[in-house]
């Protein structure tokens, strides 16, 4: 999944940038030069949308970048960032999710016999199935 969310960007005297996403309260950073500053937003937005994602909350809807306005600091100025949500969260996700699913008797003793880990056999099939997907 990607997303994409208007930012302001505010750079001051020594060449530092601090930026702001609107459209995500409290999500704040900043950056030595702008190419710090662009990449630090993204991880910021991105990890204020996977602890949404993680803790079940809905994502906000982003702002139209012409909607957003950089006038809270001089020489502000607002760009659009892109959140690559899927790569970010198989790097950083953590919260696991407890998942029943029912299987053969059969099958269960088979594979209990054969110590499978039934957690992992399942996240990678599931992986490959999306990745097919895709």
């Amino acid at each position: 999944m990607k997303l994409v969310y208007p930012a302001c960007f505010y750079p001051d005297e020594d060449g530092c940038y601090t930026v702001v996403v609107p459209d995500l309260p409290g999500c704040v950073t900043e950056g030595k030069d702008l190419a710090e500053a662009l990449y630090m937003a993204v991880d910021a937005a991105s990890g204020w949308v996977l602890t949404s994602l993680e803790d079940g909350e809905e994502i906000p809807k982003a702002s139209k970048q012409n909607d957003i306005k950089a006038d809270e600091y001089e020489n502000g100025f607002v760009n659009l960032i892109v959140l690559d949500m899927d790569s970010y969260s198989e790097k950083y996700g953590s919260k696991a999710v407890r998942k029943n699913c029912t299987i053969p008797a059969w099958l269960n003793t088979r594979a209990e016999a054969a110590n499978i880990n039934f957690s992992a056999v399942l996240q990678e099939a599931l992986q490959e199935k999306l990745i097919k997907m895709a």
